[in-house]
């Protein structure tokens, strides 16, 4: 019976000291954040996030993203449709990306698209491979 006992209790400290471990090492766990988006409008609701999350998170808040797609791709050549967004995102850390498949096929002028904002290939697939590195996603 004692045996019976003390097996159980050191079973039990096991599981409970490898569970608390496993809670501090998810603590150290650094965030990063891709959001797929057909309008530019939803660039500022997308920023706003990007702050609040980096105040939030602290020294765990790594990577933002924001990929644009769609018919709407061609308003990132507007400076008025723009606006500040793109200070607004580099100050929150936030990198702005262009799909290219969605500039070719809606015939955008890639030479108006602005320096700051990086052209993938193919915006999906993009959101696709940051997904399987651990990036948490959401479409809008």
């Amino acid at each position: 019976m004692k045996t019976i006992f003390i097996t159980a209790t050191l079973f039990f400290l096991t599981f409970f000291t490898l569970s608390i471990h496993a809670q501090d090492t998810n603590s150290s766990t650094i965030n990063d954040y891709v959001v797929l988006t057909k309008t530019i409008e939803q660039l500022q609701p997308i920023i706003l996030t990007a702050k609040a999350l980096k105040q939030d998170e602290g020294v765990n808040f790594g990577k933002f993203e924001v990929i644009i797609c769609g018919k709407q791709i061609g308003d990132i050549t507007s400076p008025e449709k723009m606006g500040d967004f793109i200070s607004k995102a580099n100050a929150a850390g936030v990198q702005i990306i262009a799909c290219g498949f969605s500039l070719n096929k809606f015939k955008v002028n890639k030479t108006k698209v602005p320096k700051e904002i990086i052209t993938v290939e193919n915006g999906i697939l993009y959101n696709f491979q940051l997904q399987k590195k651990g990036y948490k996603s959401i479409t809008l």
